[in-house]
């Protein structure tokens, strides 16, 4: 599996690809991470749980370069410290997020909002009236196969489905060719046929991708769930499989509402 982390220099001789250690984060003397600490391995799908308020968006954002810690360390393998680089330049080493609205160009084609989402990509025009080398076609073609619009290239994207945006913006992402997605509530107004091929499309990529699925549908997450973190008032709270979890006292208490 290391091979395929190689093209990005991301040091994953630990078997980690993210690190976070001791991350604290305040708002206005509120503690939204405290002392947080968590790792993701290569090629893992690791899902975070916890209530409202317990710090999965600001986690995030501190991992995508959004937000600054007042302390810890976060590294992107062990060479890449996030604290010290721009959104920019996370997006470009290889981490990718999809948020919770689908955020992708209603107006173009399926086909055309791969195209703009390539590494290539110098801008709207530049991109849309640029001839596609083979490999790149080649590349989009894969991506449709994957998010399962592979009959769907050429309708307008804004008379997609939800659940079929919700796929075509991880499409967008996987054109970047990411080694870590984090991906915020992709099911939230899914039916539920969209819902099970979204857990489909996220185990699938996991492997190849390390996948952090940010959810608060219990049925969905226990449906992809091989590892749970689970977060409380900005810190890990329990770790540990689908069951471990459920059947931890603690978390029953403050989230399960047991």
């Amino acid at each position: 599996m290391k091979e395929e982390f190689e093209n990005y220099k991301v040091d994953v001789g630990h078997d980690v690809i993210l690190y976070l250690e001791g991350i604290t984060v305040s708002f206005d003397g509120f503690k939204a991470l405290n002392a947080l600490t968590l790792y993701v391995r290569p090629g893992e799908l690791r899902c975070i749980i916890g209530p409202n308020g317990a710090g999965k968006t600001t986690m995030m954002d501190v991992i995508t370069g959004k937000t600054r810690p007042d302390s810890g360390t976060a590294f992107f393998g062990q060479n890449y410290d996030l604290t010290g680089l721009s959104e920019t330049e996370i997006a470009q080493i290889g981490i990718g997020r999809k948020f919770q609205k689908p955020t992708v160009f209603q107006e173009h084609t399926v086909f055309e909002n791969l195209e703009l989402a390539m590494k290539t990509y110098k801008g709207v025009w530049h991109s849309l009236f640029t001839r596609l080398t083979e490999e790149q076609r080649t590349r989009i073609d894969e991506v449709l196969h994957i998010i399962g619009l592979e009959t769907r290239p050429y309708d307008i994207a804004g008379l997609l489905s939800h659940g079929q945006k919700q796929w075509l913006e991880i499409g967008m992402l996987l054109m970047q060719d990411p080694l870590l997605l984090l991906v915020d509530e992709p099911v939230a107004g899914m039916t539920p046929q969209e819902m099970e091929r979204t857990a489909d499309l996220l185990t699938s990529l996991a492997g190849k991708h390390s996948v952090v699925v940010v959810e608060h549908d219990m049925e969905f997450i226990r449906s992809i769930a091989k590892q749970v973190t689970v977060l409380h008032e900005g810190s890990v709270l329990a770790e540990g499989s689908m069951d471990e979890v459920q059947n931890n006292s603690e978390v029953m208490e403050v989230y399960l509402g047991h």
